[in-house]
């Protein structure tokens, strides 16, 4: 019984330190996933933010508001850094949005979101609305 005893011992005493070197070796691993999912859900909600600017901005120019009220509504839905543009053609308008991913591993996404909706014109525009003169109107945020 004692050489069980002893031999028990000697094995514990030689894999005391395995736990701790399996956590070194997998904690960059969990760490660079959490970073990804979290990336990735960054990147979820901003295209949800851009998708929601983009049609209240397209309801916006088919109700007649005229295009910087339109660019104003977009801007404040998608936030400050994100780029609104609105083109006319015939009878539709289409508000087109797009923004960076803001943060750490943001350089991952190689391009920056967009979102895009279209919506027909129900009503002219409002007094003020000036084309560049082809039908697009362009609003960058402050």
């Amino acid at each position: 019984m004692r050489g069980l005893r002893a031999a028990a011992r000697r094995q514990g005493a030689a894999e005391r330190g395995s736990v701790t070197a399996e956590l070194a070796v997998t904690f960059p691993a969990v760490a660079l996933l959490l970073a990804l999912v979290l990336l990735g859900a960054g990147a979820g909600v901003l295209q949800l933010r851009l998708e929601e600017s983009a049609r209240a901005g397209a309801r916006a120019m088919a109700r007649g508001e005229n295009a910087a009220t339109a660019v104003g509504i977009a801007t404040a839905l998608a936030g400050a850094q994100a780029s609104v543009s609105i083109s006319v053609d015939g009878g539709t308008a289409t508000v087109t949005v797009r923004a960076r991913l803001a943060g750490a591993l943001s350089g991952m996404l190689p391009a920056p979101l967009a979102a895009t909706a279209v919506a027909r014109i129900e009503a002219a525009p409002a007094a003020g609305a000036a084309p560049d003169g082809v039908g697009h109107w362009a609003g960058l945020s402050p």
